[in-house]
């Protein structure tokens, strides 16, 4: 049982601009997998600070954490127009992973907000909810353990079939994205290599979440995929930053090489990305067996 005063100290690291940012990102994920409402008050707290790769990390452990209590913040911060892109679309996704339905009305007032990438979250988000709320329930084979945006495909599907519906625009983004969790829970060389094609879609929002996929499944046959979204400097940062990540979860020496050359770039959220990528691929070579696990320690 983790007390009040361990998260609180935990909070305070978090919430230290003096810390380097890896230590804040630890522990984040820290409070993340303590959960509670004291977890949810220290995490909250962060969304005064000037990174805003940090805020995007905040908003998406509140959503996978699926606790009802962080929905105040998260419209805060959706609302908030000020805050970058990046963190309201985040926020928005992490209001549809919780999947309430008071939050309709909210998401609603969002999706066609001026900021293309909220926008298009809030409408994912919305379907999803209304999804849920449907009685439908999410019957997942996932090995990530993740709360997605949408369900995979409930029927089984060939990689083809499957590559049709994910690689159309026409269809919407809750069906494309149905159809690339489903290829990605197939884990072969063939869907993986399906689901790189995404990186060339129109849509930034589209093109970040498939980084972030290809983070999860770590295949060493994605990295020349995602080293060339990071290196195009022309690219949209939220999905600079998310390939950095991916590329970071995958960690191979070639990966770690890549990194080392944008830990300076002149995006900060990509800089940052770099920093906490090869943070983390220094945890996949290491003994360690969770990136973020052991931090009720980190303040010593």
């Amino acid at each position: 049982m983790v007390s009040q005063e361990q998260i609180k100290t935990i909070g305070c690291v978090l919430n230290n601009k003096e810390r380097p940012l890896k230590e804040r990102f630890r522990a984040l994920f820290t409070l993340k997998n303590i959960g509670g409402a004291d977890a949810i008050d220290e995490i909250s707290r962060g969304f005064t600070d000037d990174s805003a790769l940090l805020k995007h990390e905040l908003a998406y452990c509140l959503g996978q954490m699926q606790d009802k209590k962080a929905l105040g913040i998260l419209t805060q911060v959706l609302e908030d127009v000020n805050q970058e892109p990046m963190v309201r679309h985040e926020a928005a996704e992490a209001m549809g992973a919780i999947g309430a339905a008071d939050i309709i009305p909210i998401l609603e007032k969002y999706k066609n907000d001026p900021v293309v990438e909220v926008a298009e979250t809030c409408t994912i988000a919305l379907d999803r909810v209304k999804w849920l709320q449907s009685g439908q329930n999410v019957k997942d084979s996932n090995p990530y353990a993740s709360v997605d945006p949408s369900p995979p495909v409930e029927h089984t599907k060939s990689v083809e079939e499957l590559k049709a519906i994910y690689l159309d625009p026409k269809n919407s983004l809750f069906d494309r994205y149905r159809a690339m969790f489903s290829l990605r829970n197939m884990r072969t060389e063939e869907s993986v290599l399906a689901i790189t094609q995404g990186l060339k879609d129109a849509s930034a929002l589209f093109r970040h979440e498939v980084a972030f996929v290809l983070g999860q499944l770590q295949e060493p046959c994605s990295i020349p995929y995602l080293k060339e979204n990071l290196e195009d400097r022309l690219e949209n940062e939220m999905v600079r930053h998310e390939c950095a990540e991916a590329l970071g979860a995958i960690a191979s020496e070639e990966c770690i090489d890549i990194l080392s050359r944008y830990a300076e770039d002149e995006k900060r959220v990509v800089k940052e990305s770099c920093v906490i990528a090869l943070d983390m691929c220094e945890y996949e070579n290491s003994p360690e067996f969770q990136y973020a696990d052991g931090l009720l320690n980190l303040n010593k």
